[in-house]
């Protein structure tokens, strides 16, 4: 019998809550882009957009009514960052999957007590990490894995922009969860983690640095890896005032280094209406941001080592994998999802350990015990 004769799962029920940027612009047009999951409902009192945008999704003004709906398969949580922690407990509480953009809470202690709820209640929560599936990204770990670096020492990861206005949105304005470090520090953190790990301590600085910024609009951290891959050193970067950015990758090792410029491409196409589906990708996936390879080699009849100069076609990047591969897990095709337990609760200890480094001027620890807020549930 063929694969295609078996029958197939039926669609997992999507309730997106909040129809800001984020769930405007990625997880509505990526989870409808997914073959296994269907877009069913979204929560927002913008009526009107969501009847332009998907005339075909039930729109509902409250979040109740996706709790109570026993259809409801997975709710995916695209609000203010202040607010994941009440709504994904309240959808693991109601028995649903759960997804948050990142970062998944603002506090480690939140983060931690709905890692476990979901254990307790036998239920998914992961948070949602898409520039695992950006074009140099992929090809980072491409170059890596082939070892033409030989042992790394040095990475630098900058995600500049040049945006010299303070835009009137929640992320700049004085509340919990905002400002830079929130805002793109989870990704480059992230990444960090799926190529090396948990590093052995942070040093991170932020500052505001344009006219009117209240909150942090760059940042500047490190990561130590001392008992690990021989003393490397991650620089993680992101300012808001670069008009003419540098390399978005500079790794470098004892055999070579790799860069690579620009931006991945799909966010920008997103953000222009694209709907990319995960049947027909055509040149959705298509590779735009190759890399240059620096390599140190020994060539024949040559008595020195030279360095040579080539470019790296690499892998296409593609923001669909990520739902896919969370539709596989849900459908028991994956063992787990792409973003584990262990890389959330990593990535939220990096965050918070992080403010504690540039709010004290030193290198923390993740080994240091910290005060941890409690959630809102446990605070007297």
């Amino acid at each position: 019998m063929k694969t295609s004769d078996l029958p197939q799962p039926l669609p997992l029920a999507v309730a997106l809550i909040g129809y800001g940027g984020a769930a405007r612009v990625f997880h509505a047009p990526l989870i409808s882009g997914v073959p296994g999951l269907h877009l069913h409902s979204i929560v927002s009192r913008q009526h009107a957009a969501v009847a332009q945008d998907w005339p075909q999704v039930r729109c509902v003004p409250d979040v109740d009514a996706v709790y109570q709906d026993p259809s409801i398969d997975l709710v995916v949580i695209a609000t203010p960052n202040a607010s994941h922690f009440e709504l994904a407990q309240a959808a693991l509480k109601a028995g649903k999957h759960v997804v948050v953009d990142k970062p998944c809470t603002v506090t480690l202690a939140e983060t931690q007590c709905l890692l476990a709820l979901a254990q307790t209640q036998g239920k998914l929560f992961t948070v949602f990490q898409n520039r695992r599936f950006d074009s140099d990204f992929l090809t980072l770990q491409q170059v890596l894995k082939g070892g033409a670096l030989g042992r790394v020492v040095e990475v630098n990861s900058h995600f500049d922009r040049y945006r010299p206005q303070v835009p009137v949105r929640w992320r700049e304005q004085a509340l919990p969860g905002a400002g830079l470090w929130f805002d793109l520090g989870p990704h480059l953190l992230d990444q960090a983690v799926v190529l090396f790990g948990a590093p052995d301590a942070i040093l991170l600085d932020c500052a505001n640095l344009r006219t009117g910024a209240v909150v942090n609009d760059w940042f500047h951290a490190v990561l130590r890896y001392t008992r690990s891959h021989g003393g490397l050193r991650v620089v993680l970067h992101a300012s808001t005032l670069v008009a003419d950015g540098g390399p978005r990758w500079a790794v470098h090792g004892e055999r070579g280094s790799f860069t690579s410029y620009g931006l991945d491409g799909q966010e920008e196409a997103l953000k222009q209406g694209a709907r990319p589906h995960w049947q027909a990708l055509g040149d959705w996936a298509e590779n735009k941001n190759p890399g240059q390879l620096l390599s140190v080699q020994q060539l024949p009849g040559v008595s020195e080592p030279v360095v040579v100069r080539q470019q790296v076609a690499g892998c296409a990047g593609n923001y669909l994998a990520y739902y896919n591969q969370l539709c596989d897990h849900l459908q028991g095709l994956a063992p787990q999802p792409c973003v584990t337990t262990h890389q959330i609760h990593t990535v939220m200890k990096l965050l918070t350990f992080g403010e504690q480094s540039a709010q004290q001027g030193r290198w923390v620890s993740l080994t240091e015990s910290c005060s941890l807020p409690q959630p809102a549930e446990q605070r007297a």
